[in-house]
């Protein structure tokens, strides 16, 4: 068999692989955020105006940053598979500061939702 130009970098191959599966499992947790948000205030007894409105955006923005996570993590998969091949790699910190305040974001707007389910 020929030792191709991925083959020299296995290690870092499967690290990308396994980064790639970490991302997937995220924004298939984010997507059920998104999901859990609406079904528990569809059985909520206690509605008023300000928890429908939380409720939407906790699950219209849990569900768009779940699908651009899914897109963005199979985007920078193959980016990062070249670079290891060609030996270029540099790491994303822009990418993780956002993906920070995104879900950060996201717990705010959870916190705000079960603090006015007590009131």
């Amino acid at each position: 068999m020929k030792e191709t130009n991925e083959s020299k970098y296995i290690q870092q191959h499967l690290a990308n692989e396994r980064t790639y599966l970490a991302w997937i499992r995220t924004s298939i947790a984010i997507l059920g955020i998104g999901f859990l948000t609406t079904s528990l205030h569809s059985t909520s007894i206690v509605e008023s105006e300000f928890q429908g409105l939380i409720t939407v955006l906790i699950s219209g923005v849990s569900i768009i940053v779940g699908l651009f996570l899914i897109v963005g993590s199979t985007i920078n998969y193959y980016r990062v598979r070249k670079h290891i091949n060609t030996q270029t790699f540099t790491s994303a910190s822009a990418v993780i500061i956002f993906l920070s305040v995104i879900a950060l974001i996201i717990l705010v707007f959870v916190f705000m939702y079960l603090f006015s389910l007590n009131r």
